[in-house]
């Protein structure tokens, strides 16, 4: 049950991209339609959990679900939104990959902490891998608002990073609160922030939402991409660890890159592939030391289940 269900938050984070390009492509307005996607999503999981006595409502008058939703969820999907409207799904998916690489440089150039050399390695290996997804348009197409998609991907991955260092001490601080509800909250805070955004640069036209591919990815995005798929994560996480669930980084974007290409006719240079790969080495470079250890526990997980089966047969 646990590598299936981790199979399909992989299928799902990695199909949530295109989505998102679908729905822009459709010219539903970017900030509105990421808005509406997570307050519906947060206020039904709030609710939900709420209704069987999980949370309670006096959570929500906490700052530190606006600090969270404001980094998590308006940081990061503010300027994914507004960056599809120029970049394919697939080199989103990838750019979006770095998370794990900027949480290491936050941890080592504002936390103060120690870094491995191996972990130093992997971010000049995924910079350099960056550096190679850009080249083609700098050198064959210069397109300047492709490049500018890009860096906003970059910049919103950033906060994602200050969010996910943040979140850890929310969590530690509401341990008694579910980690889905914390999610739940923040992604309300960092809805309705999109929203105010979406009031003050874009008209709200409402017609798009007769377009059958807007509403099909407002409503894929809201129920499979925020609510099932982010559930699912949280219950690998109290499964398992907070390592192994993440490494859907690793798997997304292949499929993401995949899923662009024979669905919606993206395209992608040798180069760009090149940087593609580069990219998720060096994630998996500076992850090494974690995903060790996930293996060693599984493997002493496996060992101890095995004998507790021989010992039932004696």
């Amino acid at each position: 049950m646990i590598m299936f269900n981790y199979l399909l938050i992989c299928l799902i984070f990695g199909t949530t991209f295109l989505a998102i390009k679908i729905g822009v492509d459709a010219s539903a307005p970017p900030f509105f339609s990421a808005g509406l996607r997570f307050f519906i999503a947060g206020l039904i999981l709030f609710l939900w959990m709420a209704a069987r006595n999980k949370v309670r409502f006096s959570l929500l008058l906490r700052k530190e679900m606006l600090l969270s939703g404001a980094l998590l969820t308006f940081g990061t999907f503010s300027t994914l939104y507004w960056a599809e409207q120029y970049v394919s799904s697939g080199i989103a998916a990838v750019l979006s990959a770095t998370g794990p690489i900027m949480i290491m440089l936050l941890q080592t150039m504002v936390l103060k902490q120690a870094s491995s050399t191996r972990s130093i390695v992997g971010c000049i290996i995924g910079f350099a891998g960056v550096i190679l997804l850009l080249m083609p348009s700098l050198t064959v197409t210069a397109n300047f608002w492709w490049v500018i998609g890009c860096i906003a991907i970059l910049i919103g991955e950033f906060a994602y990073s200050s969010g996910a260092l943040f979140s850890k001490n929310v969590i530690a601080r509401f341990s008694e609160a579910s980690p889905i509800a914390l999610n739940a909250a923040q992604m309300m805070y960092g809805g309705l922030l999109l929203l105010v955004l979406s009031m003050c640069t874009e008209s709200w036209d409402f017609s798009f939402l007769l377009e059958p591919k807007a509403i099909g990815s407002l409503l894929y995005l809201i129920v499979i991409g925020s609510m099932v798929g982010h559930s699912l994560f949280y219950w690998l996480v109290a499964k398992t660890n907070p390592v192994f669930p993440s490494t859907w980084l690793y798997v997304s974007p292949l499929i993401a890159l995949a899923v662009g290409v024979i669905f919606y006719q993206e395209s992608i240079t040798w180069v760009s592939m090149l940087g593609v790969l580069t990219i998720i080495a060096g994630t998996i470079v500076v992850n090494l030391d974690s995903l060790r250890q996930l293996m060693r526990r599984k493997s002493v997980a496996e060992v101890g289940s095995q004998k507790a089966h021989r010992a039932s047969n004696v």
